[in-house]
């Protein structure tokens, strides 16, 4: 129940070729706090509840508890989030022995493209694409509970 992922920014839309899936993602939030972030998401046709507990190790690991919730609950749940819904397509992408989820968003989020990969200890080894950017994993910035309340499009650089 710890996840533990690396967040990259994305140089290239080469992903977009190597992609073995694509869904759109709609997402919102119960709670942003981030002690406890509860998160409802609608991944394609399907509902996801998730709760993430606070960031340790510099923002590579947390707790994170997720269960799927029948779509029209998670529609209904949408309607109670807080400020600032996120929209984007997610991108799997294989590399080596790991899939890295590439996130295209929309909206108030237009222009970033970012990336994460889930690894099984902190400092496992992965194949990096020539595509990945820069690492963001420590910059709070990039989680989207954050993204949902301060757009990308007024902070970027």
């Amino acid at each position: 129940m710890v996840e533990i992922e690396r967040k990259f920014l994305v140089k290239s839309e080469e992903f977009k070729n190597l992609a073995f899936t694509q869904n759109k993602i709609a997402q919102g939030y119960l709670s942003s706090a981030p002690e406890r972030t509860v998160r409802v998401r609608i991944k394609g046709h399907k509902g996801y509840l998730t709760i993430k507990g606070i960031s340790h190790s510099g923002g590579m690991s947390r707790f994170e508890w997720e269960n799927e919730i029948p779509l029209d609950e998670a529609q209904e749940l949408l309607k109670l989030c807080e400020k600032g819904k996120i929209e984007k397509t997610r991108y799997e992408v294989k590399s080596g022995n790991h899939v890295i989820e590439v996130d295209e968003f929309y909206g108030e989020n237009e222009g970033l493209i970012m990336a994460e990969i889930e690894l099984n200890s902190e400092d496992e080894i992965f194949e990096k694409p020539d595509w990945l950017g820069e690492e963001v994993t420590n910059d709070e910035r990039y989680y989207n509970a954050y993204l949902g309340k301060n757009p990308y499009k007024d902070w970027q650089k």
